[in-house]
């Protein structure tokens, strides 16, 4: 019989910043622990366009994981919500990549994750991202840059003393370009400081640490980092800002700070909800999607489900661009999730409950908790955002516009990619103070 260890099984870190955008999966290294590559494997090269079937799934899967993120809330206060389910998908994607039997099946199903080709789909999306990277510490949040940095980066702490699957190993170096970093837990002192440091460094120093709390029992701690920054196309002026009323769920009114202009993106109808591409100066947009007021259940994430996210995404991809009068709050949200409630939730039961089907990751490999930690600001320049996930384990323009929306009551966002159509971040916005 084999000891059942805690282990740190996934650590996903994201991050949306504003002004431009970076990706990359090899990003910038703890200084004092040492980088190992699988010995003979190089990553592999793929390109989005070969993978359009799995791509769709891993979006759609995406949208999933978001309104469940959504729906759950976190800790959110006034309801606002902001959440990383491209993180969270990486993150399930490279552990689903280690599971075996009944979990390996479940994951699957409850995911929709590609049968054929799912590892491949994942490189796709990240390959498509790089082109955008960029040093996350480069960027100076104040004044965005016009061209995107969308940063990515995946990394894999483990335990000097406790063997890990090669198998897993060569997986992750294929088609995540995930180095692998020997450490012992049970030093405290050098290992939480260089997860920690690792974190920030991918992260732009917007996130500080990995969420959970550091158990010198873990054997495994995976890390996956999005880095988000961009500009919009077109800036809003600051001197059009003014104190606008923004009616919250159960109908009080406040004054919040909201952004006025006149621009040209792609705007779509469907019922009971409006939506536009609001386009950041290159490769990415904020879609927001508006509810319709007054109706019962439009005050709530759950008032924009993934068909109605999926209907969205569809209409503006055929929509033309329009001159669309937009009034969008100012927002400064952040949000931690416990994700095992989450996971409940989606019914990944086996998940949870094995000791055995992650047995190719690390012997007797038990999942035990699971957070996200996520924030964002929206302004006139561009918009910040980062989130970090973390599962652990044991081994056991003055034109008259064509159209308007005026976002002055709940609604949802996201920010995605537009080559894969790739859902990076997603929140609810309840009330923009």
């Amino acid at each position: 019989m084999y000891r059942v260890r805690k282990v740190v099984a996934v650590v996903a870190a994201a991050m949306l910043a504003s002004g431009s955008a970076t990706i990359s999966a090899c990003a910038p290294q703890p200084a004092d622990v040492g980088l190992l590559k699988a010995d003979g494997v190089t990553r592999v090269s793929v390109q989005a366009a070969d993978y359009p079937a799995q791509r769709e799934a891993l979006n759609a899967s995406a949208r999933k994981l978001g309104a469940t993120l959504l729906a759950d809330g976190g800790d959110a206060a006034n309801g606002n919500v902001v959440s990383s389910p491209a993180s969270l998908l990486f993150a399930l994607g490279m552990l689903r990549a280690g599971a075996s039997g009944e979990t390996a099946a479940e994951m699957d199903s409850v995911l929709a994750l590609p049968i054929e080709g799912r590892d491949e789909a994942m490189n796709a999306v990240l390959a498509a991202l790089e082109k955008y990277d960029g040093d996350p510490g480069s960027v100076d949040e104040d004044d965005p840059p016009r061209k995107p940095v969308m940063h990515a980066a995946n990394g894999l702490f483990v335990d000097k003393g406790i063997p890990t699957g090669k198998d897993f190993l060569a997986t992750l170096a294929k088609h995540y370009g995930t180095g692998v970093y020997p450490v012992s837990f049970q030093d405290e002192a050098a290992t939480k400081p260089a997860i920690d440091q690792w974190v920030s460094m991918n992260t732009g120093g917007r996130i500080k640490e990995a969420p959970a709390k550091y158990d010198p029992d873990n054997t495994f701690s995976l890390l996956n980092a999005l880095y988000f920054a961009a500009a919009w196309q077109t800036p809003f002026d600051a001197n059009d800002t003014s104190d606008q009323p923004f009616r919250k769920a159960g109908g009080e009114v406040v004054s919040v700070p909201t952004m006025h202009g006149g621009l040209s993106m792609a705007y779509a109808e469907g019922v009971g909800w409006k939506a536009v591409d609001l386009p950041y100066a290159e490769g990415f947009v904020m879609r927001l999607v508006l509810p319709d007021g007054g109706t019962p259940g439009s005050e709530s994430p759950a008032a924009v489900s993934p068909e109605v996210l999926s209907d969205a995404a569809a209409r503006l991809g055929r929509a033309a661009q329009d001159m669309v009068q937009i009034s969008l709050p100012k927002w400064d949200h952040k949000t931690t999730f416990d994700l095992r409630r989450v996971f409940e939730t989606l019914g990944l039961k086996e998940t949870l409950a094995t000791d055995t089907d992650f047995d190719v990751i690390q012997q007797g490999m038990k999942l035990t908790q699971a957070a996200q930690a996520a924030n964002v600001t929206v302004a006139e320049k561009g918009t910040i955002a980062s989130a970090v996930t973390q599962v652990n384990a044991k081994d056991s323009a003055a034109m008259i516009p064509d159209r308007e929306i005026v976002l002055d009551h709940p609604f949802h966002y996201q920010i995605v990619h537009v080559e894969t159509g790739m859902p990076l971040f997603t929140g609810w916005v309840a009330d923009p103070r």
